[in-house]
């Protein structure tokens, strides 16, 4: 396996192993620059009016931007420095995927846009996060084998 693949492999079992997704089951596919998302959005997810709280879309357009970022960066965990968000039509029950890539990099920041479908494959929101390389090494201890 190639060194990149073996990376976006390793990232893959990082996210499935990382405590605070158990709740949500999500699928994370890592490729260079891009990640997607997939996940299903249930009614335990919903806010009070009956559709996904907006936790639900940052998480997803967090993850899979953040992840289409960290495929560049092999050495070290990166860091969301910043994370714009528009909701454009609320997510209820079914299958939704969230979609990143990277946009720009430079030798400290990269920034990386993202977009949400939901179950009937209209976009429901938006997002682009600006992430830069923090201080914690990729280790296997943290998942990342």
């Amino acid at each position: 396996m190639a060194a990149a693949e073996a990376h976006f492999r390793k990232l893959e079992h990082m996210y499935a192993g990382a405590p605070v997704n158990r709740p949500f089951a999500p699928e994370l596919s890592v490729s260079e620059g891009q990640a997607t998302l997939v996940m299903d959005v249930r009614p335990d997810h919903y806010h009070a009016a009956g559709a996904a709280h907006g936790m639900i879309c940052f998480k997803m357009l967090d993850d899979a931007t953040f992840f289409a970022a960290q495929s560049l960066v092999r050495d070290v965990f990166i860091l969301t420095a910043d994370f714009q968000l528009h909701l454009l039509r609320p997510l209820t029950e079914g299958t939704v995927r969230a979609e990143g890539k990277v946009l720009h990099r430079s030798r400290r920041l990269i920034v990386a846009e993202g977009s949400l479908y939901d179950a009937r494959g209209r976009l429901a929101a938006r997002g682009t996060g600006t992430f830069m390389p923090g201080r914690t090494p990729l280790t296997p201890e943290m998942g990342y084998r």
